[in-house]
């Protein structure tokens, strides 16, 4: 049982035992490592390039047809979601929202102006981009209704997170507008 003689390895690692050709299993682990980091490599790439964002003519910009995307002014059912009701002008409601982005991770305001607040929030692993926007129209009444739009860069399915962390955010206004 010993390695033959005359063989000539593949590379300097290869060696041949009763027969066969083997690498040692480190640098079989070395290659799924390899593999592994320039898959995360091509993945931390997909931040994805920013869209043309915005209100134009006092609407946010449409959702995709892809399930990764929730706005209170969509058309379809699947991507519908309540607005905001702030029980306040739209001074209170942008103050209290920035109060409350400020409470989570991995989140930079872009803009912040007096009728449009749009943020990007960056996931924990992947670092894939979803950009939120809030529209503060004007409005007559003592309440103010704050339009909402979040949506992922890339991708098609975002498994909820985008409607969840409006869902989130309303919760906290929620809970202010019971406070006053």
């Amino acid at each position: 049982m010993a390695c033959q003689e005359g063989y000539k390895p593949a590379n300097k690692f290869e060696f041949k035992f009763n027969g066969r050709a083997y690498l040692p299993s480190n640098l079989k682990m070395n290659k799924q490592i390899q593999i592994v980091i320039t898959a995360f490599l091509l993945m931390t790439g997909c931040s994805g390039k920013m869209p043309g964002l915005g209100v134009a003519n006092g609407q946010l910009v449409p959702c995709p047809t892809t399930l990764n995307c929730v706005s209170s002014q969509a058309q379809g059912q699947k991507n519908y979601i309540e607005p905001i009701r702030y029980m306040g002008n739209s001074f209170g409601a942008k103050s209290h929202l920035l109060n409350i982005l400020g409470e989570f991770d991995r989140f930079q305001i872009i803009v912040a102006d007096e009728h449009y607040i749009r943020v990007e929030f960056t996931s924990k692993v992947f670092r894939f981009v979803d950009d939120v926007e809030f529209y503060f129209p004007d409005t007559k009444s003592e309440a103010t209704i704050v339009h909402v739009r979040s949506a992922s860069r890339v991708g098609i399915l975002d498994f909820g997170v985008n409607r969840r962390r409006i869902e989130k955010i309303r919760r906290e206004i929620d809970t202010v507008n019971s406070e006053r």
